[in-house]
């Protein structure tokens, strides 16, 4: 019997060699130099379980935790959240160059001041943290973060005033320092970007609300729970496009009669102030959601229509001499 040709023989050995099944080399996407980072805050923390699946041997574009831009491989988001989590927010942060997204919340053992490492991460368009124990100034190095959009320091214990170049974050579009300790004047913040929606509510800011503020549009303001005074009339309007408006509890006093509210503005809280006069009429025309003007020096009938008998009396009373449903008749 004749043997197959030596060249035959050879083919077949490498055919079934390219058959078989061989183990794939998977290539890490994680950078280096993001990965390094991010160890670093680990170790910081002191290792805790919340960062489990931070391992080395791992690619740092599978940790939870932590998103990869899926063409750059670079980390741009870090978002911790809500978990057994103490110590002081790490320098190395600062080590993330292409970060976009920064969220440290509900994360009642974190502590310290908020790091000057973070005005490194000039691609951040998102900082929050907010619940946690936070203590220090609100920083006025996030001012060299042109591209942030919202900036979160709520629930903290933040102290000291308002830096007032923040308003030079042309691209933000909400702000929230509510629920903090912050004292002081609002400053004169002048937009030259998109404006935005302010939460200042829960702190222990004093003296009357800048005029700048109304040469600007807004979606929502809460100013509540402060000690604020003067006249803020001028934030009204018939030109603005304000929804929600949250005034109360401060030491705001005004004549409301001949104020014009925008056709937007679907809840409106003034409560626990000093203001007088009486309820426009105009008030019966809005789509009010929400209403309080409780705990004032009002007087007169409330206007009749709309959505104004709809409310509680809770919204009317305690007002020096306002009557009509649903309140007693006058």
């Amino acid at each position: 019997m004749n043997s197959p040709p030596p060249l035959l023989l050879l083919g077949l050995s490498l055919f079934l060699f390219l058959s078989l099944p061989t183990p794939s080399l998977a290539v890490e996407r994680c950078n280096p130099n993001d990965k390094k980072a991010l160890l670093k805050i680990k170790k910081s923390f002191g290792n805790p379980y919340l960062l489990a699946s931070w391992v080395s041997s791992n690619d740092c574009c599978d940790w939870y935790q932590v998103y990869c831009d899926p063409i750059a491989n670079r980390i741009i988001s870090l978002t911790i959240f809500a978990g057994n989590l103490s110590g002081q927010i790490p320098a190395a942060v600062g080590d993330l160059p292409y970060l976009q997204n920064l969220v440290f919340r509900k994360l009642s053992n974190l502590t310290g001041t908020i790091p000057s490492a973070i005005a490194k991460l000039t691609q951040l368009t998102l900082v929050r943290l907010s619940w946690t124990n936070l203590t220090g100034p609100v920083p006025a190095f996030f001012a060299q973060l042109k591209n942030l959009t919202e900036l979160d320091l709520s629930f903290n214990d933040l102290s000291g005033s308002i830096p007032p170049e923040l308003g030079q974050l042309t691209n933000l579009d909400a702000i929230h320092l509510d629920r903090n300790k912050l004292t002081g004047k609002i400053p004169e913040w002048i937009f030259t970007g998109n404006v935005l929606d302010i939460y200042l509510s829960h702190n222990q800011l004093t003296g009357p609300i800048p005029k700048s503020f109304g040469y600007y549009n807004y979606t929502t303001l809460d100013f509540s729970r402060n000690m604020l005074s003067g006249d803020l009339s001028f934030m009204f309007g018939s030109n603005k496009r304000v929804q929600i408006v949250d005034f109360s509890r401060n030491k705001f006093e005004f004549k409301l009669s001949n104020v014009v509210f925008p056709a937007s503005l679907t809840s409106l809280d003034l409560n626990h102030n000093k203001i007088f006069g009486s309820l426009p009429e105009e008030l019966t025309t809005l789509n009010f959601q929400y209403l309080n003007v409780s705990y004032n020096r009002l007087c007169g009938k409330i206007p009749t229509g709309g959505k104004l008998q709809s409310f509680a009396a809770t919204s009317y009373f305690h007002n020096k001499c306002l009557c009509g449903a649903p309140l007693p008749a006058c």
